[in-house]
């Protein structure tokens, strides 16, 4: 609830599925909400049109583009270049954030637990089933861990931020990637699952000894409980922005067809890592051409003055020379 209190603060009316209104309409990714929200806030301040963005996930996101149901989707997990030539859709990335394991420990403060990827993906497994575990008291060893069971929380709906989070499972965990593997949606061994990246966050601070995955803004936003992680360099980092940036500082947007590019697990000493995109999916030759020139001048706002509002929520803004190709991109793919 804190987080929800903190958008309506900003002036925008949030029902129970979070919306701001007006103009431009658009659903899916809750990853990106937290940041999308203040640039529409703002765009709607600069030019008077507004943004009615449903949060209801990357999954549902893309089935409503695929509809035309929305003026534009947004999802965490990007479409490949046959499935956007067959639905006519243009695919950019619009920011990068990262994804951080949330729990709710008694004694237990921000950044206290140290977790790794083996370790994490045998949590979600159901293999290790107390806090005071062998496994994770090893990573621990002056931590006072409870002999309680854990409570997983995982999301129930299509989502890119689960895609992005079992995507790094399976390159951590072999186990994981031949049980599990990766996906939006995929048939988890155990926990409870949750709607949104807001239903996450609101489940683990109210469920003691539990642990699931959020967007690093709902945990900020929430005050939740976040993890340590060791990455693929075998160093302890907390998520920090520095830690963001490193990972996504591997990023080659220019040879990936259609933007089509994963972030998890980013080689680096200094990196996060489970970092992730979210793209915006926009139809080429959209039935609504004066919706499509909206929303790319929303867009265009966005990259142009929302980076400050994107870093003061720990996102990572798209580097100008990501922003010069996207914007010609759109020139050369985007009827409108």
């Amino acid at each position: 609830m804190k987080f929800v209190k903190s958008i309506v603060a900003a002036g925008l009316v949030v029902m129970a599925t979070p919306s701001f209104a007006a103009d431009i309409t658009g659903a899916g990714s809750t990853f990106i909400f937290p940041v999308l929200s203040k640039w529409a806030d703002a765009y709607k301040k600069d030019s008077g049109s507004g943004v009615n963005y449903q949060s209801i996930g990357s999954g549902a996101g893309i089935k409503q583009i695929e509809a035309n149901t929305v003026t534009f989707g947004a999802t965490d997990a990007p479409l490949k270049s046959d499935q956007l030539q067959k639905d006519g859709l243009a695919q950019w990335p619009m920011i990068m954030g990262a994804i951080v394991p949330v729990v709710n420990l008694e004694g237990v403060k921000a950044g206290d637990l140290v977790l790794d990827g083996p370790t994490l993906a045998n949590i979600f497994l159901g293999k290790i089933t107390k806090w005071d575990d062998a496994a994770i008291k090893k990573l621990n060893p002056k931590a006072k861990l409870p002999s309680e069971a854990i409570s997983v929380v995982h999301r129930a709906d299509g989502s890119g931020t689960t895609f992005n989070f079992t995507d790094y499972l399976s390159k951590v965990s072999p186990d994981w990637k031949s049980k599990i593997g990766s996906g939006t949606a995929v048939e988890w061994p155990i926990g409870v699952g949750a709607k949104g990246n807001e239903g996450v966050a609101g489940n683990i601070a109210q469920a003691k000894n539990s642990i699931g995955y959020v967007e690093y803004a709902y945990a900020k936003q929430n005050k939740l409980t976040y993890t340590a992680l060791v990455n693929k360099a075998g160093k302890t980092i907390q998520p920090t922005n520095e830690a963001f940036q490193a990972a996504a500082s591997n990023a080659d947007w220019t040879n990936a067809p259609g933007y089509y590019l994963i972030l998890t697990d980013q080689p680096g000493d200094k990196s996060w890592p489970i970092v992730a995109s979210t793209f915006i999916l926009l139809h080429k030759d959209g039935t609504d051409k004066a919706a499509s020139k909206e929303a790319l001048k929303f867009f265009k706002f966005a990259f142009d003055k929302g980076a400050k509002s994107a870093e003061e929520l720990d996102y990572i803004p798209m580097p100008d020379s990501v922003v010069k190709q996207i914007e010609k991109t759109w020139a050369a793919d985007v009827k409108s």
